[in-house]
């Protein structure tokens, strides 16, 4: 009940909750400051291992304890305000009007827009309230948070031994949780009404504490789910979370007064749910007659609903159970229709009504459906290669011999070499095309009679393979028409599946392939490497013995050349000899000891013509006169200017 102090402002004094509001707050202020403390830890120890590690588990983990430990720091604040407002409430009424002074109108017009805008914004935080706001600045805080951290493709991995140590930590905080909620499960609404709402809080938080310290605990590389509920347990605090949001912002419809008593914002009616029994309803039905005042009980409609509910649910039981009894078979199926466990009948396509469940139960089967399979195991396995038209071709078809594929089937056959019996082996990809019997009699034997068709056929197939190959060679193989030989395989199989009453029908055989194994392939790559290896030799030799030849020639050809110039140059000059002789001889003949003086001057011309000459003879200037030597022309052996040496050049006679 709200307590108004226009009219009952004298007897707060007496009641329980006013007089303990001051404790109480304390109390609610160290409590919420040290767990939001622990959570804003969490919340950025969470967002730095994730920038580091996002394929880790910790962000996740972390993000939804610290968001379970936010939405309860917004319910102690929210009860905060409110012993805030009984502990004022107690206090003496104080005249806080202050007369104002004198107006004094200086300011400027942007001042005043200022002054305007700010008592605006005052004004309207005053109308929304303090509570509300942190209310929903909380709520908006956790949703950040938890959409930052959702990640259902975590892989799953091996924490070690800090896995131990945050989930004791979690096990502590949450069992000091359990204490503080246990005190307050145990106030009485008169001393405290906020008590239950906040114990309610607080399981929210001890929830996912709980759930974080066995995600830790079971973590596993093996083990998917501690890593799902690491994601997922922050949904409860985040469903929290929006509700509190939800009732911030419908706080803002309600009218409010300064005297009237407020009440609990950050309260939840999902948090209400976790209680033992669990009654929802009947917490819905509360709220409805707390809030709006609307009692479900007084309306005849949810009586009657209540009433009928048993018989309601009872009939709509039985009606499913007796619809289990209608079958719709598939265009492409059949059914073969049990009663008691005995087959009957054998359902076509259509809709048919039989006994219900576990009295009667229809077993499909295919009816048509044509299937390929491979003689090789390993076609089982082998994933789909889907190839675009225009791109490139998938790798299955393939068909050189150079390289193993996943359908090839190694066999053994005969040989026979230089008169020894022998064997060889071949690789092989044998399909089979087949389906299911046409007939009632088919399909209730490939029911009944194997476990498994596929199996059955490929098992079938290889013994008679075995058997079909054991007398026929290579040559036999790679020359027989691949037609015939795939009909007489398909013959034997079918005989063999009809001996054992499977009810498959072969409808073709197809041999793709027939070659020797792999190996022999890359032995005969390697045969014909050594041949193109000594072809190369042979063609690098004959090259090397050209080269050498045309050296040799080339050396030849010079030589040669050499010597015919050589010869042709001395014959050359002793022509010239022998004409310079005759013309000599001639030149003798005709001058006679004229000539021989004349050459005789010149070859003395030609070898004195860098010599330095002085020829004196005495019958040079007649009349008898002596010659004149002119010494000026000649250097003396010393230098002229030099002291020792006084004589200077003149003539001498």
């Amino acid at each position: 009940m709200q307590v108004d102090l226009d009219v009952e402002g004298a007897r707060v004094a007496e009641w329980p909750r006013f007089q303990r509001a001051s404790f109480q707050g304390q109390r609610l202020k160290r409590i919420a400051f040290a767990l939001g403390s622990v959570a804003a830890l969490a919340l950025i120890a969470g967002f730095f291992i994730g920038l580091f590690s996002p394929q880790s588990v910790w962000p996740a983990l972390l993000v939804s304890q610290s968001a379970g430990l936010l939405v309860l720091v917004a319910g102690l604040q929210s009860a905060w305000w409110i012993t805030q407002w009984r502990s004022r409430a107690l206090l003496p009424a104080v005249d806080d009007q202050v007369p104002e002074p004198g107006i004094v109108d200086n300011l400027g017009w942007y001042e005043r827009l200022l002054e305007r805008v700010g008592a605006r914004w005052v004004e309207l935080f005053k109308q929304i309230g303090a509570p509300t706001l942190w209310l929903a600045g909380w709520a908006v805080l956790v949703l950040v948070s938890l959409q930052q951290a959702w990640n259902l493709q975590l892989p799953a991995a091996t924490l070690g031994a800090s896995a131990s140590v945050g989930a004791v930590l979690s096990l502590l905080l949450a069992f000091g949780l359990l204490v503080f909620e246990r005190q307050l499960a145990q106030q009485p609404a008169v001393e405290w009404p906020e008590a239950s709402p906040l114990a309610q809080l607080t399981r929210v938080a001890i929830i996912v504490l709980v759930f974080g310290a066995l995600c830790l605990l079971f973590a596993a590389p093996a083990s998917v789910w501690p890593v799902r509920l690491a994601v997922l347990m922050g949904v409860l605090p985040g469903l929290v979370a929006v509700e509190l949001l939800l009732r911030a912002v419908l706080s803002l419809f309600i009218p409010r007064r300064d005297a009237l008593e407020p009440t609990l914002l950050g309260r939840s009616v999902i948090a209400d749910l976790l209680r033992w029994p669990p009654r929802p309803l009947l917490a819905l039905q509360h709220e409805l007659h707390n809030r709006f005042g609307i009692d479900l009980r007084q309306i005849w409609a949810f009586s009657y609903m209540r009433r009928a509910f048993l018989p309601v649910l009872a009939l709509v039981a039985l009606v499913g159970w007796l619809l289990t009894g209608v079958h719709e078979v598939p265009l492409q199926g059949r059914g073969i229709y049990e009663r008691f466990g005995k087959p009957v009948e054998v359902f076509g396509p259509g809709l048919h009504v039989a006994l219900p469940w576990p009295l009667g139960r229809v077993l499909n089967v295919e009816y048509g459906i044509v299937h390929e399979l491979a003689s090789n195991v390993g076609d089982s396995g082998a994933p789909s290669d889907i190839s675009p038209a225009e791109g490139p071709a998938p790798a299955i078809a393939n068909r050189l011999w150079d390289a193993s594929h996943v359908n090839d089937k190694s066999q053994v056959i005969a040989s026979q070499r230089a008169d020894q019996q022998s064997f060889q082996i071949v690789n092989m990809d044998v399909r089979f095309v087949y389906r299911i019997g046409l007939s009632d009699s088919a399909a209730l034997a490939a029911t009944y009679n194997s476990a498994d068709v596929p199996t059955l056929i490929r098992s079938t197939a290889s013994r008679v393979l075995v058997h079909e190959f054991a007398s026929r060679t290579l040559d036999g193989l790679l020359g027989a028409d691949r037609v015939s030989l795939a009909e007489e395989i398909g013959r034997a199989v079918q005989a063999d599946l009809q001996s054992l009453d499977s009810g498959v029908e072969i409808l073709a055989t197809v041999v793709e392939a027939i070659h020797p194994p792999a190996g022999a392939a890359n032995a005969y790559h390697g045969v014909q490497a050594a041949q193109i290896g000594v072809q190369a030799s042979i063609a690098r030799e004959r090259g090397a013995a050209a080269e050498q030849t045309n050296q040799a020639q080339l050396q030849a050809s010079i030589v040669h050349d050499q010597a015919q110039a050589i010869a042709r140059e001395i014959d050359a000059t002793a022509r010239a000899a022998d004409l310079r002789f005759s013309a000599d001889r001639q030149a003798y003949a005709k001058a006679g000891h004229a000539f021989v003086l004349e050459q005789y001057l010149s070859q003395l011309s030609q070898g004195l013509v860098d010599a330095k000459l002085l020829i004196l003879d005495h019958r040079l200037g007649g009349s008898g006169n002596a010659p004149t030597i002119d010494l000026r022309t000649f250097t003396l052996p010393a230098d002229p200017a030099s002291p020792r040496n006084p004589v200077q050049p003149g003539a001498a006679h």
